[in-house]
């Protein structure tokens, strides 16, 4: 028989038509009748309950009753089938935290010794129940007594609860008589559980307010298990550049996402355990989540999911200084928000067709959705005037006759670092992924009475959100507009070849054909000069410097100074410095 459950508010057990087909009207009567039981509040059962249940359990053959009571001995919720298959969402659950348990515990029924299974206790440490009493029910024997009571169908007890040990779950206890797990205490078991819960949660030190992340990847057909690291490697700087502290990185391997929560149940189940144990409060995906995966999720795992955009998104939000940076940040989350309200939680009001779907005036969802479009637009009239305002400023720069020269590369290569060597620019820099965000211009004088315009501009990443491309499009226009590129690359990077090739993919991609580029690996310093040689041998027509050390700058800002000499000479044929860029 599938699951079935009941709330104690319901007059009825919610079964479904099938499902009430298969349970005659006296059976549905003393499962209802269950919700009028109330247990002493410092026991964590009585014989006679136990006795009731195991009785049941037998006239509905074999099939396990799951009971939930809280700490009054209150029934709050009665199931059929086991603990996993009747657990209470996350949702609705009372209380939540580590340092804390439910405050329920679960009695349930199984025919035939042992105690139970690895799912039941799962479905314990999910809900983190105060207890799970297993009931081992005998098949055959037992029998009725006048007045309604029962004896002899359960013969022993197994009694399981969680465990404040780091490596260790939960405890299981032997199989007990009836009688003596009848006289244990509750409310000491509950008292000594959250003390050494507690004293656990002070030693690991969390801070309430950091976001102690769980990491999760996809492998999917086609993708190697290293460039499955690499992605998480990113992932993982990406979460540390939002202030976030990556606490551990799990992954599964498909063919395709799970619809409903990208990963399969198992591994889901798995997750949530993990999440408890490590006492995380985020958990992040590779990919892009629809909102129905992230209320799925978030429904089974108790805490807030999100996914790799919108955690790009965070890190463009807290770095953007300047009105033009704020402006675009906005218009970006606006239009990555807008397709996801109808997942933005249980209370959110949902618009849909048919009978019960109509009424007088806007849904709350409905109400968001014409507030967030009419902001869109405002925005998009702003970042519209504030491309016009960077095209003046360029004309103007046009008319000096000094060439412009964009830096471009992946996040975090290293070209503020470039940009301040050449110039003292003094522009703001930082070990972490797109801590630029505002193009910025600086002059730079070259040997010859040459010179230059340098243009840091907000850097690349594989798979930049789509909405980000589009607001920033003012900012990207700097490096469309530019007269040449230097492509600034990390070499440093494990994966610099990757990197390379992404920058160069969104470069072609750009609506307007760019100038020459002059590709330029930093951070030699960091690596083996050996190494650097036979890099140097695959790009020969390359630069090597080190924007920290100041290494081989000069040749830099040489190849610089041809390209504004042949800038300033030359009409702009097919190709004025072959000599300088590529």
């Amino acid at each position: 028989m599938p699951r079935v459950s009941a709330s104690r508010q319901q007059t009825d057990l919610g079964l479904s038509l099938a499902q009430a087909k298969g349970l005659k009207p006296y059976q549905r009567k003393q499962l209802q009748r269950l919700y009028q039981l109330r247990l002493p509040p410092n026991r964590l059962v009585t014989v006679e309950f136990a006795q009731r249940l195991g009785a049941l359990t037998q006239d509905l053959e074999s099939q396990p009753i799951s009971v939930y009571l809280n700490r009054r001995g209150q029934v709050i919720r009665v199931g059929l089938g086991s603990p996993f298959e009747t657990q209470i969402p996350a949702w609705e659950l009372p209380r939540q935290g580590a340092e804390r348990l439910s405050g329920i515990r679960c009695i349930t029924t199984q025919v035939g010794p042992g105690g139970p299974s690895q799912k039941a206790l799962t479905a314990m440490a999910l809900q983190r129940l105060d207890a799970l009493i297993t009931l081992s029910v005998s098949p055959l024997e037992g029998r009725l007594r006048r007045g309604g009571g029962a004896t002899g169908f359960v013969k022993c007890a197994y009694l399981a609860h969680l465990v404040p040990e780091e490596g260790r779950r939960w405890q299981v206890s032997e199989p007990l008589p009836l009688g003596t797990l009848a006289e244990q205490d509750l409310q000491e078991l509950v008292t000594e559980l959250e003390d050494g819960f507690r004293r656990q949660a002070t030693a690991r030190q969390v801070d309430p307010k950091q976001e102690r992340a769980i990491l999760v990847g996809l492998q999917g057909p086609g993708q190697s298990y290293e460039d499955l690291m690499d992605a998480l490697a990113e992932l993982g700087r990406l979460v540390e550049s939002a202030g976030g502290q990556v606490l551990q990185t799990i992954w599964q391997r498909r063919e395709s996402p799970d619809s409903a929560t990208v990963i399969g149940s198992g591994k889901v189940q798995e997750l949530a355990l993990l999440v408890q144990d490590l006492g995380a409060n985020l958990v992040v995906f590779d990919r892009e989540l629809t909102p129905s995966q992230v209320r799925n999720l978030e429904e089974t795992l108790g805490v807030r999911v999100v996914d790799r955009s919108e955690v790009i998104l965070d890190i463009f939000a807290q770095r953007a200084r300047t009105r033009a940076g704020k402006l675009q940040v906005e218009l970006a989350q606006l239009q990555y928000l807008l397709p996801r309200l109808a997942g933005r939680g249980r209370t959110m009001s949902r618009l849909g067709g048919g009978i019960g779907t109509r009424g007088p005036g806007e849904t709350q969802l409905e109400t968001e959705r014409r507030a967030i479009q009419r902001r869109i637009s405002k925005l998009r009239q702003e970042v519209e005037e504030l491309r016009r305002h960077r095209q003046r400023l360029r004309q103007r720069r046009e008319g000096s006759q000094i060439p412009v020269v964009a830096l471009v590369g992946y996040t975090n290569a290293g070209k503020s670092t470039l940009l301040n060597a050449l110039t003292h620019a003094q522009v703001y820099v930082a070990d972490q992924l797109f801590a630029t965000l505002d193009p910025t211009t600086r002059r730079l004088e070259l040997p010859g009475q040459q010179a230059v315009l340098l243009t840091d501009t907000v850097g690349f990443l594989t798979e930049l959100p789509e909405q980000l491309v589009e607001a920033f499009q003012a900012t990207l226009e700097e490096v469309t507009e530019a007269d040449a590129l230097l492509h600034v690359v990390d070499l440093s990077h494990p994966n610099w070849e990757g990197q390379i090739e992404a920058v160069e993919k969104l470069l072609d991609q750009m609506p307007l054909t760019t100038g020459p580029r002059q590709l330029v690996f930093n951070k030699i310093d960091r690596l083996d000069p050996e190494w650097v040689e036979d890099v140097r041998l695959l790009y020969p027509k390359a630069l090597f410097v080190s924007a920290a050390t100041g290494q081989n700058l000069d040749q830099l800002r040489h190849t610089l100074a041809q390209f504004a000499a042949a800038f300033g000479s030359s009409s702009l044929a097919a190709d004025p410095f072959p000599k300088a860029f590529h």
